[in-house]
């Protein structure tokens, strides 16, 4: 694996400094160079790439047991351990699932009334300002995402990224939107009627800037 390490990356290193790194000999290096690939090596990389293949056409999801069964499905008959470290050669490491959409489960308070009532035109900079937020599939699970929005110049003023739904998200947002643009004089600031929104510790925050 080390020599094959070399081998790939001789163009972009020098073979002494790779083998050096990595505690083999240049001489062995090269030896292995001029040597015939062995059976179990050609089979690997035939292997290899319908490992490859089976994981990409899963969108990135399937673990190493059921690359196996679809592996089997094809007629290539080899051990689960055998795919397993294929899928560690190539660094193919399964993504989770979506799972259901993430549910606001905080609690609300009595719902504001509309000062907004759908009047998206303004007729100067830091007049009105829009908030929500939203969430993202990563390969990592769910990113939300918050912003506030200055409905003169339909700018995105302030943002926000955290991997939680709470009230410091839609804060973060605000913040920035303040900081990048001066505390306004007079201003409506509109959001929906999230719980993050409606937190009383959110408001706060928000009112001391």
């Amino acid at each position: 694996m080390k020599f094959g390490f070399v081998a790939k990356h001789r163009g972009a290193w020098p073979v002494n400094l790779m083998c050096e790194a990595l505690g083999v000999s240049r001489g062995g290096f090269y030896a292995w160079l001029t040597r015939p690939r062995s059976q179990r090596s050609l089979s690997d990389e035939v292997l290899g790439a319908q490992v490859h293949q089976s994981f990409v056409r899963s969108d990135r999801t399937y673990g190493a047991r059921r690359v196996w069964h679809d592996v089997l499905e094809q007629g290539q008959a080899c051990g689960l351990h055998r795919i397993e470290r294929l899928m560690r050669e190539q660094a193919l490491r399964a993504r989770p699932r979506r799972r259901g959409l993430p549910k606001d489960r905080g609690t609300r308070s009595a719902v504001a009334d509309n000062v907004l009532d759908r009047q998206f035109r303004a007729d100067g900079p830091n007049q009105k300002w829009v908030a929500d937020f939203t969430y993202i599939w990563t390969a990592e699970g769910w990113l939300y995402v918050a912003a506030v929005l200055d409905l003169y110049s339909r700018r995105i003023v302030g943002w926000s990224m955290q991997e939680s739904m709470t009230s410091q998200l839609v804060v973060d947002a605000l913040m920035m939107a303040v900081w990048r643009r001066g505390k306004p004089v007079a201003l409506l600031h509109h959001s929906d009627q999230g719980s993050q929104y409606q937190r009383e510790a959110a408001l706060d925050r928000a009112g001391a800037s």
